[in-house]
């Protein structure tokens, strides 16, 4: 068990180095966990970066990360709108795995944070895990997600598929 505290906290441009760094990380830990390739991502330029990192601050969407008293970035979650009428989507999810699990409490809250702001938006949140990742299934279904039956095609590999889960709020 990680006892080791942190702080959750908005991102900003300012953080694109580390949010590059983290990134890389969670695309390396877990490679069909997000919509870009490790080749992608090392692609990307400063800019690119910077602009992910205004997200932490932007209109109908989020980008927080945990933090250790050392500086370590531990984990990450975002959210935004992608149509009024589907409400807020949980994405870009990532704890790092010495921080995993119930006893650690990262993840709870983490996911509060972007649970609080998804209220503002709506009275649900949609997220899409990988079919083949249970590990992450599992942890939204602990944690009120339920499985609505419907999936779309993986975009990084269309023979396989993202289900969609939704939590009330």
């Amino acid at each position: 068990m990680n006892t080791d505290r942190f702080s959750i906290r908005s991102t900003d441009e300012s953080d694109w180095r580390e949010i590059r760094d983290l990134r890389l990380e969670m695309i390396r830990d877990t490679p069909t966990g997000y919509a870009e390739t490790l080749d992608d991502a090392l692609s990307h330029d400063e800019a690119e970066w910077r602009m992910r990192g205004r997200r932490g601050a932007s209109e109908h969407g989020i980008a927080i990360a945990a933090i250790t008293e050392s500086g370590r970035w531990v984990g990450t979650m975002a959210g935004f709108v992608p149509d009024p009428n589907t409400g807020p989507l949980l994405v870009g999810v990532y704890v790092a795995p010495d921080f995993r699990g119930g006893e650690v409490g990262l993840t709870d809250a983490l996911l509060a944070a972007v649970e609080d702001w998804a209220r503002t938006e709506s009275d649900r949140l949609t997220l899409h895990v990988h079919e083949d990742n249970a590990r992450a299934r599992r942890a939204y279904e602990n944690r009120g997600f339920a499985a609505t039956g419907n999936s779309a095609r993986y975009n990084l590999d269309p023979s396989r598929h993202e289900l969609e889960l939704v939590k009330i709020l």
